[in-house]
């Protein structure tokens, strides 16, 4: 399951980068909100989970759509300006970020020697990523907006864990993160440019992947994987999915992949592992 779910994510980039052929890519991501909140609720209401927005949670609840909208702006947005592999392997650097935000805001989760190594490794594997250029269609902001969505990634992970969002149910909290989402990206995608290009049967259905599969019952598939499995041992197994990204991108769109990228993706994968090392 944790390898099949590591394969959904990677492929999902490639849809992402194909997507942005047929639609704006700020505006893609708000449908995908949208979509997946509809597909969220009647899941909801079908399973009998109650969706009570108390206003003790206001605050929170809109800090963490308000993240999920930047995170998939960036994210977006970065896979129009550089390479599938590229984006992945910086936009999975936020097991990183987050470690290093934790030592500082969470009790408990201080940095190790093997962090501060994982950490180390992880650093220069985005080095090398931001010191090559792959041709015209990896510009170094797509690069920087890839790495920004890492970021925004942590925040949420870290919202969660300091606010009172965490007494939310996953749904709930997965509900807020797509309901505030969907009307940020929403207002401001029309500020990105025009919101269609060229759409075509193939685009649709690509967006429709990304609403099922992946933001409505691929995330909550995530929480269910956290159950049954200890959370580091599902965080390890993310290093997967840059790996399987970079495969993806040189089969099924002739990305080029030099020895500096490949040699960053070890970085960065080797660092992913240390740093979720229940050991640590």
């Amino acid at each position: 399951m944790l390898t099949g779910f590591a394969v959904v994510l990677a492929f999902n980039q490639v849809v992402v980068k194909l997507g942005n052929t047929g639609f704006q890519p700020v505006f893609m991501a708000g449908i995908r909100s949208v979509g997946a909140l509809i597909v969220l609720t009647l899941w909801m209401v079908a399973r009998g989970i109650p969706i009570r927005l108390s206003r003790e949670f206001w605050a929170s609840g809109f800090l963490l759509g308000a993240l999920f909208a930047a995170e998939f702006i960036c994210l977006f947005w970065a896979l129009d300006h550089t390479t599938v592999g590229r984006a992945s392997i910086l936009f999975y650097t936020m097991p990183m970020i987050l470690s290093l935000s934790a030592h500082f805001l969470l009790p408990g989760e201080r940095l190790t020697p093997i962090r501060v190594l994982g950490l180390a490794l992880a650093l220069g594997g985005i080095a090398l990523v931001l010191s090559v250029r792959d041709g015209g269609e990896a510009s170094l902001l797509g690069d920087l907006a890839a790495l920004a969505a890492a970021c925004g990634w942590a925040g949420i992970a870290l919202t969660a864990r300091l606010t009172r969002i965490s007494e939310q149910v996953p749904e709930l909290q997965l509900w807020w993160q797509l309901a505030v989402s969907a009307v940020i990206l929403m207002l401001v995608a029309p500020f990105f440019g025009p919101l269609l290009r060229d759409p075509s049967i193939w685009h649709m259905a690509g967006l429709a992947f990304q609403i099922v599969v992946v933001a409505s019952f691929g995330f909550l598939f995530w929480f269910l994987l956290l159950k049954i499995y200890p959370a580091s041992g599902v965080a390890s197994f993310s290093f997967l999915s840059p790996v399987i990204s970079v495969v993806l991108g040189w089969l099924l769109l002739d990305e080029q992949i030099g020895v500096r990228v490949i040699l960053a993706l070890v970085l960065v994968a080797a660092g992913i592992v240390l740093i979720n090392r229940r050991s640590a």
